[in-house]
């Protein structure tokens, strides 16, 4: 039985969504109350270490939520399991290099 299959993956697949909703609406009330100004500003607050880990956190949380909604329609309507199969592994690579460029990201500007 595969860890993220049948209600296991239905629940994750709400718990990251209400994050991103609450993320997404906390940063948007945050951007419109106090618009960072210039680059210093903007770096200032995405390093900030609350910032940046509840960013990387959203970053990982959307990328999950995306993999669990992709992979539950390739399931669903890829019918050669071949096809399925090589679909599977370019969506999950390609949500991997993803997920290495986001925290690539977070990581420089966290150096800086």
């Amino acid at each position: 039985m595969s860890l993220l299959s049948g209600q296991r993956a239905w629940l994750l697949q709400r718990v990251t969504a209400v994050y991103a909703g609450l993320y997404v609406f906390l940063a948007v009330a945050w951007l419109l109350a106090r618009p960072p100004a210039d680059h210093a500003a903007w770096h200032a607050l995405v390093t900030q270490p609350v910032v940046w880990l509840a960013t990387a956190l959203f970053l990982l949380l959307l990328l999950l939520h995306a993999w669990i909604g992709l992979r539950d329609v390739i399931l669903d309507y890829l019918r050669p399991a071949s096809l399925r199969l090589l679909v599977l592994v370019l969506a999950g690579g390609g949500f991997l290099l993803l997920a290495l460029w986001g925290f690539w990201i977070l990581i420089e500007a966290a150096l800086q």
